[in-house]
């Protein structure tokens, strides 16, 4: 159980390390848990917090991790050193590093006599899942978002909004932790969105506002105009810092980035009511099949959320 408490030390402390990935660690020795952590605002590692907590206590024991030690020399030393250093004769790894300058920590332990496991789990993988992305596709992780009734339509005769009030929250919520909000020219053409963050915290500030697509945008409007290929613009956004983007766009703008392999997150909010008519569908046909994975299904009050992953987190 203890890489599950690794696993709710970092869920607990999320985004805590941003922009760097935020670990959970937790040494343990004869059955009793000796010391615990999580990677500090630009400080130490998980691995150190815990190690350091648990002091002489550490030799002989487990290390469990939510991500393998790193194997290099950035803002820290090693943790693998800093491991080895401690005695711990075995670690046990939720995911592997994905970073190429920092992964191939549990071959260096193994190397050095350690006992080492990769326990792979999803959970530990999506707790980073936008740094991931950002350092291992130098893009930022794409997570596709719209409303949709049962039919399929993305708008409904007669409402302003398709899904209710507490997904219209949930949403405001994630542009509140992402670092950039996208729409095509034609949703800001059409709706003049704002696209910022309303009515919930916003501790890191507001998102920056995109809008993706050829021809001017309108005088008034906010946003930033990113007119190039779609793949060249995300890749600029990543060497500026930009991490998670919430696609809000329209269906030519979303089918775009799917044919493209640019989504890496679905996720469907569907209002219990049938729009009827012959109005916009919320994806364009697409050439090919698109499997998703590790699907999942909510309640958001009386919506439904189907979230899935495009690409392996």
């Amino acid at each position: 159980m203890s890489l599950e408490r690794a696993l709710a030390l970092a869920a607990a402390a999320r985004r805590r390390a941003y922009p760097k990935p935020t670990v959970g660690a937790v040494v343990v020795r004869d059955g009793e848990v000796v010391g615990e952590g999580v990677t500090e605002a630009g400080g130490r590692h998980g691995e150190a917090v815990a190690l350091d907590a648990a002091g002489e206590r550490a030799g002989g024991g487990t290390l469990y991790v939510t991500m393998e030690p790193c194997a290099h020399w950035g803002t820290t030393p090693p943790c693998t050193e800093r491991a080895l250093a401690a005695g711990v004769a075995r670690v046990v790894a939720g995911s592997l590093d994905p970073n190429p300058e920092a992964a191939g920590g549990l071959e260096r332990l193994r190397a050095a006599g350690v006992d080492v496991e990769l326990d792979d789990r999803l959970e530990a993988r999506a707790q980073n899942e936008a740094w991931r992305t950002w350092v291992a596709r130098g893009r930022p992780f794409v997570t596709y978002k719209v409303a949709v009734s049962v039919d399929g339509k993305v708008v409904v005769p007669g409402r302003r909004w398709v899904t209710g009030e507490e997904s219209r929250r949930l949403v405001h919520e994630w542009r509140a932790a992402s670092d950039a909000v996208a729409v095509g020219v034609g949703t800001v053409r059409a709706d003049a969105p704002r696209l910022d963050a309303r009515g919930v915290p916003t501790p890191r500030g507001q998102p920056r506002r995109l809008a993706f697509g050829r021809g001017p945008l309108p005088p008034q409007s906010e946003l930033e105009h990113r007119s190039g290929m779609l793949e060249d613009e995300l890749a600029t956004l990543a060497r500026e810092g930009v991490q998670s983007l919430l696609l809000e766009g329209g269906p030519t703008l979303a089918g775009a980035f799917l044919e493209r392999g640019l989504v890496d997150k679905l996720a469907v909010f569907v209002a219990p009511v049938l729009a009827g008519g012959d109005g916009p569908v919320f994806l364009p046909p697409l050439g090919s099949p698109h499997p998703l994975l590790h699907p999942t299904v909510q309640m958001v009050g009386e919506d439904v959320l189907y979230q899935a992953y495009v690409h392996e987190p």
